[in-house]
């Protein structure tokens, strides 16, 4: 089985990086500095015009957890409808109820459009935070979900990396893992030789400088500097160095 990584990208910009490094995947957000919320369609649609790079986009309409109002799913679903409609490969998603369980009729609502566009349907990090790990991934195999972004209910991928070994071992002849968080070129082959789970997600962060982001009086700063975060083309090429 053939290693993969999927770049985190919050941006056009950032797709376009990834592409030049030759990634095999994004999951195309907007705000990664909030987790990752639903990119614009202008942002996908550069995308899928310029670029040949298999996309996810991320439907996630605000800051925070992952109960929604009527009013946050009524969006969702219109974005997910737009985003399939404009050439998304994917959605990237995650409905929990109030006590931290899978929401099964919303997440079972979300697969079958996506699969009805012939898409991939990924439970994103919600499963992080539910009840149960074990019992959210029985639950996603049996609504028929194609793949799951995990830290194995942890921070980060070396804290969960038993509990990914684990669930690849018992689940991972019915649905994918993708390894999130934490992951860079110094962990990632390791990572994959531990757990047996061969695809990985990064950010591969790196910073650029916006001179017009605060002056003395006033300041749009969210990292106690002027920097906002994009994809470092050459930390995604040593992580597909590393893990080729």
């Amino acid at each position: 089985m053939n290693n993969l990584l999927e770049v985190c990208c919050g941006s056009f910009e950032d797709a376009l990086q990834a592409d030049k490094a030759h990634a095999q995947r994004i999951e195309l957000n907007s705000a990664l500095y909030l987790g990752g919320l639903t990119p614009s369609l202008g942002s996908l649609i550069k995308t899928k015009t310029l670029t040949n790079i298999k996309t996810v986009c991320m439907v996630r309409p605000r800051a925070g957890g992952f109960c929604y109002s009527n009013d946050d799913i009524e969006v969702m679903f219109t974005d997910a409808i737009l985003l399939l409609e404009n050439g998304a490969d994917g959605l990237a998603f995650g409905f929990l109820n109030e006590d931290s369980t899978i929401k099964y009729d919303l997440t079972k609502k979300m697969i079958d459009l996506i699969h009805s566009y012939q898409k991939e349907a990924v439970f994103h990090r919600a499963i992080d935070v539910s009840k149960n790990y074990e019992e959210s991934i029985k639950a996603l195999i049996e609504l028929g979900c194609d793949r799951i972004l995990t830290s194995g209910s942890y921070a980060t991928v070396n804290e969960g990396k038993d509990i990914m070994k684990s669930a690849y071992e018992t689940y991972g002849s019915k649905i994918e893992f993708v390894m999130g968080s934490g992951v860079n070129e110094n962990n990632a082959q390791q990572l994959i030789d531990y757990t047996g789970i061969h695809q990985v997600h990064s950010s591969c962060k790196g910073f650029k400088e916006d001179p017009t982001t605060s002056n003395q009086h006033v300041s749009y700063q969210y990292l106690d500097s002027n920097n906002y975060e994009v994809v470092d083309i050459d930390k995604v090429k040593a992580i597909l160095n590393a893990i080729k």
